[in-house]
């Protein structure tokens, strides 16, 4: 799924907080050496394996195909919070793990949510289902992402804050597996070889795949193939091929489905195999599928349950999507909540909830009167997010009294949750993107970091954070991902 810098989280801190160099370089130097950088970035950011360009001469002949939106120089990040971030994912995968697989807490978590939200409801009916039939397949593979940023406030030492963790169809691990190369580059040409050489090495692709070879392996047949589930038109289809290939450099045969084929040509036989133009699917791992304008169709809906009905390995599984969901992310931050799932875990604990921005209830009754008059009082605060996934749903400021003095006495305000706006310090920089003019920005980034794991039964098989990724765009955008051509991709300079 894209998300963006902040997803709405954002506000810049005063002008004077700014960052005006690069080093000792300062910026306005630096424009006359980009045309020289540009033809040698994009060959690095994009220079596949001659077998990969040749089995897709054919497909690029009939698309227009445009460079993926870059910074032009990494941005500065403490040391400490980014090992932060890494330390913890492993937690979090855990932690998305268990309540995957505790059908009464999510009954619990999203009662009021269901509703009145008729997409959440809708996947859940099938959860249900799949609960009351019996689960056909005892491997779980997990592939997310923990999205944050540094909240600094006055004077105060940055500290991270996580914005949502993305469960399903979390994007980027591919082409944030080529950046560090193309920033190494430009600070080369730049005269920085100290900081090129302080360019962390970085491939999630690779560790997305290991994840999803173990399960293709634990599922038993060297036959059936791995299907990446995607969209109709595929705009982010060069960063789900890196970790294509990386499945095919291990022999394992990937093909891509839609709804649409699922539907006509998918079925399960007396052993609940999944089989699709008569391949068997060992796996499915979705990049489609999390938000509601996905679903065109009722034979939509239909395709997403005979997959879920399968013995198929889903990435994510209808109950590991649900708990990735905004509803459940604000339940986690109550008192107590997260001791249900480490009892005898006070540090795993401790490590999580370092990284929770306040989250507030707009369920029904005295506490979620309380969030309303505290939004309404001081709108600026908060952030107002609704159930969706995909980056810009989010709402802000002065929009956040309109949307709320229409549903506060109404049911309909639990369809969403507030949560604290996150305070960065911006950074100045170029923000390198296809048709637009070059001008430096006053620019704030998220850190994203990718977890894989996979479990067997009760056995947990594997549980690793697998990388990182850093996101930049302009202050003046409060929200939207790189995907709506906001946001940038880049990598983190550690000091």
């Amino acid at each position: 799924m894209h998300s963006s810098p902040g997803n709405g989280q954002t506000q810049s801190r005063p002008s004077d907080c700014q960052t005006e160099t690069f080093g000792n370089i300062a910026y306005d130097q630096f424009p006359q050496a980009i045309s020289n950088v540009c033809p040698t970035v994009l060959f690095v950011l994009f220079c596949f394996p001659w077998s990969a360009f040749f089995s897709h001469i054919l497909h690029l002949v009939f698309q227009v195909v445009s460079f993926a939106p870059f910074t032009l120089f990494p941005t500065p990040v403490p040391k400490a919070v980014f090992s932060q971030a890494l330390a913890v994912q492993t937690h979090y995968n855990t932690l998305v793990d268990k309540i995957s697989q505790d059908a009464d807490f999510l009954q619990e978590a999203l009662a009021s949510t269901i509703a009145v939200d008729d997409f959440t409801a809708r996947l859940f009916k099938i959860h249900q289902q799949i609960l009351k039939e019996g689960r056909s397949q005892s491997i779980v593979l997990g592939l997310n992402r923990s999205d944050y940023m540094l909240d600094q406030r006055e004077n105060d030492t940055p500290s991270l804050k996580q914005i949502e963790i993305n469960t399903i169809a979390a994007s980027f691990g591919g082409l944030s597996s080529r950046t560090p190369d193309v920033h190494r580059h430009i600070l080369k040409m730049a005269g920085k070889l100290e900081e090129s050489e302080r360019i962390l090495d970085n491939n999630p692709a690779a560790g997305l795949a290991r994840a999803i070879a173990k399960a293709w392996e634990l599922y038993g047949s060297e036959k059936a193939v791995v299907a990446f589930f995607v969209e109709d038109v595929q705009r982010n289809i060069f960063d789900q091929r890196f970790v294509e290939y990386e499945l095919w450099k291990r022999n394992i045969h990937v093909i891509r489905l839609r709804f649409e084929d699922v539907f006509k040509a998918g079925s399960l036989d007396q052993d609940k195999r999944l089989f699709v133009d008569g391949k068997e699917v060992a796996v499915v791992y979705f990049r489609n599928g999390y938000m509601p304008d996905n679903y065109t169709s009722e034979q939509s809906w239909d395709a997403r349950l005979l997959m879920e009905r399968s013995r198929a390995v889903k990435c994510p599984d209808i109950s590991t999507h649900l708990a990735g969901t905004k509803k459940v992310q604000q339940v986690l931050a109550r008192p107590g909540v997260l001791e249900r799932f480490f009892p005898d875990q006070p540090q795993a604990v401790q490590q999580i909830r370092a990284t929770f921005a306040g989250l507030y209830t707009l369920d029904m009754g005295p506490e979620g009167d309380k969030t309303v008059s505290m939004a309404l009082a001081a709108p600026e605060r908060f952030v107002l997010k609704p159930q969706r996934e995909g980056g810009g749903n989010n709402i802000y400021g002065s929009e956040i009294c309109q949307v709320l003095e229409e549903v506060k006495e109404s049911t309909e305000r639990t369809a969403y949750i507030l949560m604290d706006k996150i305070h960065p310090t911006p950074v100045r920089n170029y923000l390198m993107r296809q048709g637009s003019p070059l001008k430096i920005s006053n620019c704030l980034s998220e850190l994203g970091v990718f977890g894989a794991y996979v479990r067997q039964g009760k056995d947990m098989v594997t549980n690793e954070c697998v990388g990182h990724l850093l996101r930049t765009k302009s202050s003046e955008h409060s929200d939207g991902g790189v995907a709506a051509g906001v946001a940038v991709l880049d990598n983190p300079l550690l000091f």
